[in-house]
């Protein structure tokens, strides 16, 4: 297989995993979802603490169960750059649904993932999740931004 093909065949991959821990993640499947993400998974996620290690089933599945029905996911700006074993993913991430309190959400945000290959499969390794804030000194969130 030539370079040109190789790499076209290792972004076929990656996006298909990716693909695969989205649906995860839409349909509130934890374990499926943390079968993507490294043992030692490194993650900056919109909610506390600063940072996060290792996969939590358990955290990840009650943050689920805040959720009625489906959580619904769009991409936009999606920018994907593999070299060798490893890989970077980013783009615009909307999250959509409904709360069991009855809050509706329907927020963009950033996302960057790193990706490694291990054993001959694609998992993500580190994760960035963010919004920017108001540079007025407020430290306020901006959560109704949109592209």
């Amino acid at each position: 297989m030539n370079d040109e093909a190789n790499a076209r065949h290792e972004e076929e991959a990656i996006i298909a995993m990716l693909m695969m821990r989205a649906k995860a993640l839409g349909e509130k499947n934890a374990a499926e979802a943390l079968s993507y993400e490294a043992e030692d998974t490194v993650e900056f996620s919109l909610a506390p603490p600063l940072v996060s290690t290792g996969k939590d089933e358990g955290g990840l599945q009650a943050w689920f169960d805040t959720w009625e029905g489906p959580i619904g996911g769009e991409v936009r700006d999606a920018k994907l750059t593999v070299g060798g074993d490893v890989a970077f993913w980013s783009g615009l991430l909307r999250m959509t649904g409904t709360k069991t309190d009855g809050t509706e959400v329907d927020l963009w945000f950033r996302q960057t993932l790193g990706l490694v290959k291990q054993d001959g499969h694609w998992i993500v390794a580190h994760q960035h999740a963010s919004v920017p804030f108001a540079m007025d000194g407020s430290g306020r969130a901006l959560l109704d931004l949109k592209p």
